[in-house]
């Protein structure tokens, strides 16, 4: 889905996952937060979308461990191709979440003003059980042990997050 098309419409609540090249982290966020959506129904209230810091795959669909973990645990994510974030998309977001400090200092970076800069967090900061680990570890180099476990930290931290953002969009549509 293209940034256009995720973020046309009158979604009340824009969030784009960013990883470093939109293969592995991100796009397993994606669709865990995706899913949580449909399934409270607030798909025309909530958009979702990810990206990457880097350009090395872009037009790439997710590395096969990310499809793999996802797989065996109901999600499809076969549908992604990976894209780099364009710091003009920061009008258009709500909240631009990242996986470590790496990408929390080039994110900020890129943000022109002190709001867009307040955008970017950390995942982890929305889960009181991970807060502390600060970043969700980049399973790129590691085995398919290391995406289920990285799926896991992303799923607690995505359901954490999605808790958080619920009541206020479904304040906004009512």
């Amino acid at each position: 889905m293209t940034f256009e098309r995720a973020f046309s419409g009158s979604a009340l609540f824009r969030i784009c996952f960013v990883c470093t090249g939109n293969i592995c982290r991100s796009p397993m966020a994606e669709v865990v937060f995706t899913d949580l959506v449909r399934r409270a129904g607030m798909e025309k209230s909530i958009a979702v979308i990810s990206a990457g810091t880097g350009d090395w795959h872009v037009g790439e669909r997710s590395d096969e461990r990310t499809l793999s973990a996802l797989a065996a645990q109901g999600y499809d994510g076969s549908r992604h191709r990976a894209r780099q974030f364009d710091p003009g998309w920061f009008d258009d977001l709500d909240l631009v979440v990242v996986f470590d400090r790496s990408q929390e200092r080039i994110l900020k970076a890129w943000a022109a003003t002190d709001q867009d800069r307040s955008k970017v967090q950390l995942l982890l900061s929305f889960d009181s059980e991970q807060a502390e680990l600060g970043d969700v570890p980049d399973p790129y180099y590691s085995d398919a042990a290391m995406f289920d476990h990285v799926l896991g930290m992303t799923t607690r931290a995505c359901t954490a997050l999605f808790r958080q953002i619920k009541p206020a969009i479904r304040q906004g549509t009512t």
